[in-house]
This record gives C-alpha cells, sequence and structure tokens, in this order.
C-alpha cells in the first residue's frame, strides 16, 4: 500500500512500514497540493499541522485509513471520515511523559521567573531582586480533564507536595479518588480552590472557552493557568483581562487559538507568560513512540486486523 506522512515522521516507523511491504512518501504538501494527490494514497499519517477537512477528504478516492500520530485529532473531520468509511486512528500514549514534563517545566518556570530571568541575565542585568517567586510546594493543582496526560502530571507534582483536585464529566468519583487527587463535579470548584490550573481536554464544543470570563472572574486571587492542551479552550481575550487586573499572576501556554503565534499578538507584551510554539509531544521519545503506534496499526490494518486506537 501507499502511505502519504506530511508531518514528518520517525525514521523508524517509517522503516518498519516499508519492512512490511509498504510504499511510504514523507514530504510536506499544501493544502492545495494535498487535495491534488490525496488519491493516490491508501493511507495517510498526519501531526497536527496538515488539516483534513471535508473538502479534502473528498478527493481522497483510494483512501483506507487516517493515522494522527499523537492525541488531539481536530484538525480531521472525524464525521467525513466515518461516512466515507475511513477509520482514523491515534497514538493516545505516546506522549504522555512529554507533555506532562513539560507542562510541569513551565509551572515551575513562571513561579520562578526563570524565562525572564535568563533575559535579564543575558542582558547584562544582574536584578535578583526582582525575582522573588514562590514554591508549589504546599500548593493546590487543578485540573481540567483527568486524562493520562493530567494523571501523569499529578502524580509528579505530588513530588511537591502539591495537592491535587480534578474535575472530568466522564469519569466517576471512584475512579478519580482511587488515584489520590480530590473530585469535583464542578468546574468552578476549580476556579476557587486551585493555585495552579493546568487543561488537558481536547477541543470541542462543550469545552471550548472552558477557561473564560466567568472561570476566570471566579479564579483564586493569584492563579497560574497553564495550556498544554489545545488552543482555544483557553479564552484569550478573559487570560488578558485576568491578568491586567492581576486575578492571575502568570500562565504557561504551549498552544493558542490562531497558531502560529502572531507577532503582534497581545499575549507578547506579558512577562508574566511562558511561551512554547505547540511542542508538548516534541520530543525524541515521544515522536518515536508516536510514529511506531501509528505505524504498527497501519501494518496491522492492512492485515486485516482491528486497529488498537479508533477513534471514529
Amino acid at each position: 500500500m501507499k502511505i502519504l506522512a506530511t508531518d514528518g515522521l520517525a525514521k523508524e516507523a517509517e522503516e518498519y512500514m516499508k519492512k512490511n511491504g509498504h510504499e511510504v512518501d514523507s514530504v510536506s504538501l499544501s493544502p492545495e497540493d494535498l487535495k491534488k494527490n490525496i488519491s493516490m494514497y491508501d493511507g495517510i499519517i498526519v501531526r497536527s499541522k496538515t488539516k483534513l477537512r471535508a473538502d479534502t477528504l473528498e478527493m481522497a478516492s483510494n483512501l483506507k485509513i487516517i493515522g494522527r500520530a499523537g492525541i488531539g485529532v481536530d484538525n480531521i473531520d472525524i464525521k467525513k471520515a466515518a461516512e466515507m468509511g475511513i477509520p482514523v486512528v491515534n497514538s493516545p500514549t505516546a506522549s504522555t511523559h512529554s507533555v506532562a514534563e513539560l507542562t510541569l517545566g513551565g509551572m515551575i518556570s513562571v513561579s520562578r521567573h526563570i524565562h525572564t530571568a535568563d533575559r535579564s541575565i543575558r542582558g547584562g542585568k544582574w536584578e535578583k531582586s526582582k525575582f522573588k517567586g514562590m514554591e508549589l510546594h504546599g500548593k493546590t493543582l487543578g485540573l481540567i480533564g483527568y486524562g493520562r496526560i493530567a494523571r501523569h502530571l499529578a502524580k509528579l507534582c505530588t513530588a511537591f507536595d502539591m495537592r491535587i483536585i480534578a474535575y472530568d464529566p466522564y469519569l466517576s468519583r471512584d475512579a478519580i479518588e482511587s488515584t489520590g487527587a480530590k473530585y469535583t463535579e464542578n468546574v468552578m470548584d476549580i476556579a476557587s480552590e486551585s493555585d495552579y490550573v493546568s487543561v488537558h481536554v481536547p477541543l470541542t464544543d462543550s469545552t471550548r472557552g472552558i477557561v473564560g470570563e466567568k472561570f476566570i472572574s471566579s479564579i483564586k486571587n493569584g492563579a497560574v493557568i497553564c495550556n498544554y492542551s489545545r488552543g482555544g479552550v483557553v479564552d484569550e481575550k478573559a487570560l488578558l483581562n485576568g491578568l491586567d487586573s492581576g486575578k492571575i499572576s502568570g500562565a504557561a501556554l504551549d498552544v493558542y487559538e490562531k497558531e502560529p503565534l502572531s507577532a503582534d499578538s497581545p499575549l507578547l507584551k506579558y512577562d508574566n507568560i511562558v511561551f512554547t510554539p505547540h511542542i508538548g509531544a516534541s520530543t525524541k521519545e515521544g515522536q518515536l513512540a508516536a510514529g511506531m503506534t501509528i505505524a504498527e496499526q497501519f501494518v496491522d490494518f492492512f492485515m486485516g486486523k482491528d486497529p488498537k486506537y479508533k477513534v471514529n
């Protein structure tokens, strides 16, 4: 079978599919070129950059399977793929450690002003008194969404003696509290009780803006907001208002409502935001795991086996 990988793929994953008799083209295509060429392929593997909307899928006359080398599938029209009988598979476990560790890094950086202190030193300054921070020790971490990444982050943060509170409408009290976290059935409890809020949900109609004006107006004074899930789940206008009012002491962001983040974004005016360019899963280990998880599912699928992580 002929497989297209548009956003890069671990070499080991490519080699695995080739050894199993498949042809792999790893090439970046513009949306227009993708529409023109997608009919040539039996399978396509994307990350977050390539958008597989309905108009593109309609051109995929030979497509039999779609792979997302990562977790989120909001860049793929799942409904259209299902209508066409095309399964979509992802790699939900591959980036667990990578994203959780980066989130923790963001929490520490914003709390201890690591990013701004670094720039200060590079500018020839020694502003020791300027960078008084705060400890994670003893603080409360509120998690919106309690899937694999959030649970691993909670595990890491317990080493700092942080208290964990979690909101996830799809999990029972027992499922959450069996991990040592406090269960809440109301997302607003996360706002009022948390010193750090970290969001770990996909972008859907129900999660868009879940951290918005209402949430931020109720947030504990001086809280830090972290978003390493999807742009849009945090309302950026509400976030700016919270920073301006001092209600929020800082933020750590890896994802944005519009990507790439514009050079004139008002977010960039704030020194108390730690920025990264959507690199949560971008580790050697994470990319290898994501690629191999998809490659193995593609090989199994073309052998007539059911994919392990089918999402539609």
